[in-house]
């Protein structure tokens, strides 16, 4: 007997999202079972018994896992669709011949490195805490902060009565009236690194994600992508 898994964990594994992002599709009624909408989060389904379907198509199982790692440009959303009809992210992926996901999320200013894939379950792996999957950022700031504020940022700073985790950073370049700085963290509140940079006075001006813990864009042109072999994917977690 085909043993029953919980909705949310389903359609993260058939590459739907992932199983935070699907939890969310869920309580917008975008899904359905045997053809009923479901909108609670404690249902469990058979699967190869029942039909799920999101957005009206049919939720199958993938063939193979896809793993790809995009240099996203600025003016990408990371959602699968936008009701506003800014270009998505997923668009530059068309090649690849398999339904992507982003995992987490970058501003639509934001540029850099990206993971889009299939598999819910690593995309689940990177994103939850416990794992503290490290990200490294360049921003661009206005002025010059000094190392007591960076120590601030380094130490943790309190955003929306919350205290940051500690992250490091350090000084890439000085310009004139900007400052390069190098920022790494684990966490991924929205908006988090402007919002700390904005916290110690010196606003971010551009902001690029290089690498997830030690998988690097490196020399990745923006707006192309490479797929990822398990070599890479070990990267992300060290």
């Amino acid at each position: 007997m085909t043993e029953k898994v919980r909705l949310q964990k389903y359609l993260a594994s058939c590459g739907v999202a992932s199983r935070r992002k699907a939890e969310e599709y869920i309580s917008h009624g975008r899904v359905k079972i045997n053809g009923q909408t479901i909108i609670s989060m404690g249902e469990k389904i058979t699967p190869g018994e029942d039909l799920i379907q999101f957005d009206g198509k049919n939720v199958v199982p993938p063939e193979e896992f896809v793993y790809v790692l995009l240099n996203k440009p600025a003016g990408y959303v990371t959602t699968l669709s936008d009701p506003q009809g800014r270009p998505i992210v997923t668009s530059l992926v068309k090649d690849i011949g398999h339904r992507l996901f982003p995992v987490g999320r970058l501003d639509l200013d934001t540029e850099g490195a990206l993971i889009l894939t299939n598999d819910g379950s690593l995309a689940q792996k990177i994103q939850h805490p416990s794992h503290k999957t490290n990200k490294t950022y360049h921003a661009l700031v206005q002025g010059h902060p000094g190392k007591s504020k960076l120590r601030q940022l380094e130490e943790g700073v309190v955003i929306e009565e919350k205290i940051t985790a500690p992250a490091k950073v350090k000084v890439v370049k000085h310009y004139q009236k900007q400052t390069l700085v190098e920022i790494t963290l684990h966490e991924g509140r929205k908006r988090q690194v402007k919002k700390m940079f904005e916290l110690i006075g010196n606003p971010v001006i551009q902001l690029k994600r290089i690498s997830y813990g030690k998988l690097h864009l490196g020399k990745l042109p923006t707006g192309k992508h490479k797929i990822l072999n398990s070599r890479d994917l070990n990267k992300i977690f060290l």
